[in-house]
């Protein structure tokens, strides 16, 4: 993923927070981030650290909608957090950039060049996060759970360029991500190991079919 502030200096960086009146929060582990994003239009760039975006349903399951990392950008507008359900997790210390919306589109804004290169890097990451939504969407439109695993593998495959992945986050989240029960999962992923579709060392996955 490339970075918000990709070509600009660190000078034209401190400018443009000044410009768009930028506030930074710290978080720990498992802390609520920006509760207020509910209610708030804004946008979020996490500086360093990795969060999560989580739905929980009805019957207290949490579903993992979205994985944040350094760079990610997130907002009321742009990701499913704009009722009671959703919330954003901090899994691990983590430092957060806030935008005001209304700030950020600003129209004299336009006069800075530095603010035109962050905003064109910025709808690069937040098209670049559309095509992963989708991507998840196929992977969740697979009935099977062994066929939303490989789906998913091959998903994460295809960003190395190479027949192995390390894994974005743990094989617990990885059930919730899919929304399939976690038991249910380890058995298939057991399944998948012994019939050499793939090879698990940690959180390295092998695929050892084409």
């Amino acid at each position: 993923m490339n970075s918000p502030f990709e070509g600009l200096s660190k000078q034209q960086i401190v400018k443009l927070f000044q410009l768009l009146g930028v506030h930074t929060y710290t978080y720990h582990k498992n802390d609520e981030i920006i509760p207020t994003i509910k209610y708030e239009n804004i946008i979020g760039i996490i500086l360093y650290g990795s969060a999560q975006i989580i739905h929980i349903e009805y019957n207290g399951n949490d579903i993992i909608l979205e994985q944040l990392k350094e760079n990610s950008v997130f907002g009321t507008s742009i990701s499913a957090t704009n009722t009671e359900t959703y919330h954003i997790i901090a899994k691990e210390d983590i430092e957060v950039a806030v935008i005001d919306y209304d700030k950020l589109i600003h129209p004299s804004n336009s006069r800075h060049s530095y603010y035109n290169i962050f905003l064109r890097n910025l709808f690069d990451i937040i098209n670049e996060k559309f095509m992963t939504k989708n991507e998840r969407i196929k992977i969740l439109e697979q009935k099977q759970i062994r066929n939303k695993l490989l789906a998913f593998f091959a998903s994460e495959q295809k960003k190395t360029h190479s027949n192995y992945f390390i894994m974005p986050f743990s094989f617990k989240d990885l059930a919730d991500y899919l929304a399939v029960n976690r038991s249910a999962m380890f058995r298939e992923i057991k399944n998948l190991k012994e019939e050499g579709f793939i090879q698990v060392k940690g959180k390295k996955i092998t695929l050892l079919y084409k």
